[in-house]
């Protein structure tokens, strides 16, 4: 009844009429375009700028804006973007996701609200899934951008604060989402304002959204410090898997990927390493690395979740099976794996920053994607994004034939099937694209291909620096192509000649994905713009899909009826199996994404309090107010701490007295007698007034540029020190928080409140610091901002060195006993002295 209702109320429908409508008003302005010159279209964008700083909305400028990048594209590029362009382009102005198929011209379809949205002078950001497409698009694009009067720039890992600075600064900016991602983290641990690069966040146009905001979404950036750790520990745990036997020293769950040591494996252990209880509180750090060990040799297969090379542990995406360089397993398995696989084991990091790409691309103004598979993932998009994805029809219908899943019995016979079939192909000239879902898989095929002598491409994650320049030519007539999952996104695969008459580009799938999506894209690499093409998948009740979800009666079934290895079943049954358990896997996917956003949301709000203090104590030209009212917190905190009792015979003056002159005030500032029988707000007014001399005196002292330039330093520092501690407290407490479940206790509610309770003293931790420091403090010779620690980020290689303000230096240097230079008569250390 739903998929009835559905059917008769289409929302796509009746969005795909209004752009239709949209489309149609672009196209009658075209003959008064033609007509005017090079100059004329250029001063439309001056026009334009003019129209909107005064007041006009870029909604009424669209059609105007949209047939003068069609014909500047026409003038430039040779292109003329189709209706359905202009469509998928409104779509994307309004902050949703145009679902075009492969090879409909996303790239060109994008140029029309970047324009769009560039002239109001904010910073427009097109988002690439890797450094290749977003320097080919800057280069490509950018010519009709800057035919148009725009400015466009590139932001790559290896530029420099100063590069980046500029990239940031032009009208349009291309980039790839970790560099956008790590450059927020990098810009928020800046100490001086003039070293941040990125301006605002407003509009970002994301290319293969799908794999942005879905497939990496569980991956958080992070930008990590050392934090010591012994390496003999990994070494020594790492020997001891090595000598384990599954099911008798440990059992393996395939499902959960869960590892768990046996009866006889603990009593291993405990002879292993000469201790009585491995489960002794004392033993926590030993356990921790031994289940990691475990997991490294159990769970973690070299060349399917990591490959090893030049020494060292590199992770591959298991959706894109690319290979992520410079991120690294949490929590010590990374370094557990290094152990595995001998090579140097890394020492551990402290996490100083951290951020899901889930959060950053939400702090947009407004956020727009494409990609051409994105309606399977739809309500997570409508949920977590407030994007909603609206299909774009192709240009010219579609002439693929999509063939129905083959069926084997066991891996042998399907691959010698898949292994068969390619040879046929390959002896008519036919290209074929081979998708396999690992490394292992690809290597297995073109280890079989070689073998019966047909020449081939693999690209993979160990390989894919030739990514593009291999898919480019895998359309040619004999070529076969072998790659893991999507690689290759973004790259077009267009036929060679005389291809279309062999029956286009076949594209043949090993296996199926656990998500329908990348089934889908692999399908959509052949067939674009209405050329022919096949699509086959060959499976067998052997997949690991098939595996989770209880292939077995199927298999027993296949086996009673005679069926061997070279008898393939096409079963709607089996086919309907295979999707329903997709869609359980997506479910569980999504849930899990769903659940990560959550605990980060709690997280999100607490960074967003601390970043923006850390701006407005950059951007002040003077911060005494926010450090006179930390002052005035911790002062009132500590009367309500000593003055709690409803006795005032009970409270303790003393205690605070003590405890003020530990912290803003000094020895006989003071004494009992003058808080006795005064109220807590009395109280507060005296020691503010106290506190206030001090600070009015250490003013008097030093130069106001040396005060505002000491008080910052003290602020900030306090500031990033308590917040690193603050965040590695809070990844502490996410990692255990899953087990109060069991004393039925809603884990996420428990996070949040915990998470805010530790906030809290973090920020009073803050104030107290500052108010110590600010007014204890003694500024010496080395007065700058210093970082807390180094930071790198998990990815992208640090810049270099940063330039740091000359600080400004006290000339003389009194000694403690010497005369006061106010000339007051006292010691220095009696008068002045005291304030440092």
């Amino acid at each position: 009844m739903v998929a009835f209702l559905n059917k008769l109320f289409d929302p796509n429908k009746r969005d795909l009429k209004r752009l239709e409508k949209m489309a149609e008003k672009i196209d009658q302005l075209a003959p008064d375009m033609e007509k005017l010159s090079d100059e004329e279209i250029r001063q439309k964008t001056d026009e334009l700028k003019a129209r909107y700083q005064n007041g006009e909305a870029l909604d009424h400028m669209l059609e105007e804006a949209f047939a003068v990048v069609r014909e500047g594209s026409r003038r430039v590029l040779g292109l003329y973007p189709y209706p359905v362009q202009l469509m998928g382009g409104v779509a994307l102005h309004e902050g949703n996701i145009a679902e075009m198929k492969t090879g409909e011209g996303k790239t060109l379809t994008a140029t029309m609200p970047v324009y769009l949205n560039a002239i109001t002078g904010k910073g427009v950001h097109v988002v690439t899934v890797n450094e290749y497409l977003a320097s080919r698009d800057a280069t490509e694009m950018g010519e009709l951008y800057q035919f148009l009067g725009l400015t466009v720039g590139l932001n790559l890992n290896s530029m420099s604060k100063e590069e980046k600075k500029e990239a940031y600064a032009a009208d349009i900016t291309y980039g790839t989402n970790n560099e956008f991602g790590f450059d927020y983290l990098r810009d928020n641990m800046v100490l001086y304002e003039e070293q941040k690069v990125q301006r605002p966040l407003h509009f970002a146009v994301i290319d293969e959204v799908d794999s942005i905001l879905i497939d990496e979404a569980r991956t958080p950036l992070i930008i990590s410090g050392q934090a010591q750790k012994s390496t003999q520990l990994y070494l020594q745990a790492n020997a001891f898997a090595e000598i384990l036997k599954r099911e008798e020293d440990y059992t393996y769950d395939e499902k959960t990927k869960g590892v768990q040591l046996t009866e006889e494996g603990i009593n291993k252990a405990e002879r292993f390493f000469k201790i009585d209880n491995l489960f002794d509180l004392s033993h926590v750090v030993l356990n921790h690395h031994i289940n990691q060990a475990l997991k490294a040799h159990v769970s973690m297969q070299k060349d399917v979740d990591y490959v090893v090379q030049e020494g060292e542990i590199i992770i591959v995406d298991q959706f894109t099976g690319r290979m992520m360089k410079g991120r690294r397993f949490s929590d010590g398995l990374h370094q557990a794996i290094e152990a595995k696989e001998g090579v140097e084991i890394q020492s551990e990091s402290m996490t100083m920053a951290t951020i899901t790409f889930q959060n950053y691309f939400r702090m947009y103004e407004k956020l727009a994607g494409m990609t051409g598979t994105a309606k399977t993932e739809e309500e997570e998009f409508r949920n977590i994004y407030n994007m909603r994805v609206i299909s774009i029809p192709t240009n010219v219908p579609i002439a693929r034939d999509d063939r129905s899943d083959l069926i084997y019995a066991s891996m042998n016979g399907k691959f010698r099937a898949v292994v068969d079939d390619i040879y046929e192909r390959h002896q008519k000239g036919q290209p074929i694209l081979v998708g396999t879902v690992a490394i292992e898989t690809s290597e297995l095929v073109s280890s079989l291909l070689t073998k019966k002598g047909v020449r081939h491409n693999v690209l993979n994650a160990k390989n894919h620096e030739r990514e593009a320049e291999i898919i480019s030519e895998a359309g040619q007539k004999g070529a076969v192509t072998i790659a893991t999952n999507m690689a290759g996104r973004g790259t077009d695969i267009k036929l060679g000649e005389g291809v279309k008459e062999l029956g286009g580009l076949a594209v043949i799938g090993t296996e199926r994905h656990e998500s329908r999506r990348i089934d889908n894209q692999l399908r959509g690499r052949s067939g674009r713009q209405g050329d022919p093409g096949v699509t086959q998948f060959y499976l067998s009740m052997e997949d690991e899909l098939m595996r989770r979800f209880g292939s077995e009666n199927m298999k027993s079934m296949m086996e009673k009826l005679g069926m061997d290895d070279s008898q393939p079943i096409q079963s709607k049954m089996v086919s309907k199996a295979v999707e329903s358990a997709q869609k359980r896997v997506e479910g569980n996917n999504f849930d899990a994404r769903k659940q990560l956003l959550q605990y980060d949301d709690v997280l999100r709000q607490q960074r967003e309090i601390i970043y923006q203090q850390r701006d407005d104590v950059m951007s002040s030209e003077n911060v005494r107010d926010i450090i006179e009212k930390m002052i005035q917190s911790v002062i009132d905190r500590a009367v309500a701490n000593y003055t709690s009792e409803p006795d005032e015979e009970q409270w303790n003056i003393q205690g605070l007295i003590d405890y003020l002159n530990a912290t803003v005030l000094f020895e006989g500032d003071l004494t009992v007698e003058d808080l006795q029988r005064r109220d807590p707000e009395e109280m507060k007014e005296i020691i503010f007034a106290k506190v206030k001399q001090h600070y009015d005196e250490k003013e008097e002292y030093l130069t106001p540029e040396q005060m505002r330039e000491f008080e910052k330093v003290i602020l900030l520092r306090s500031v990033d020190t308590k917040w690193i501690d603050h965040i590695d407290a809070m990844d502490q407490l996410r990692q255990g928080i899953h087990l109060r479940a069991y004393g039925q206790i809603d884990p996420l509610r428990e996070y949040q409140s915990e998470g805010f309770a530790m906030f809290e003293s973090m920020v009073e931790a803050i104030e107290e610091d500052t108010a110590k420091y600010v007014m204890k403090a003694e500024i010496r010779n080395n007065l700058e901002r210093e970082e807390v620690a180094k930071g790198q980020a998990v990815n992208p290689k640090e810049d270099g060195g940063e330039v740091k303000r000359k600080p400004i230096r006290r000339s003389e240097k009194v000694g403690r006993n010497d005369p006061c230079p106010c000339g007051s008569g006292k010691k220095y250390k009696q008068c002045h002295g005291r304030l440092t």
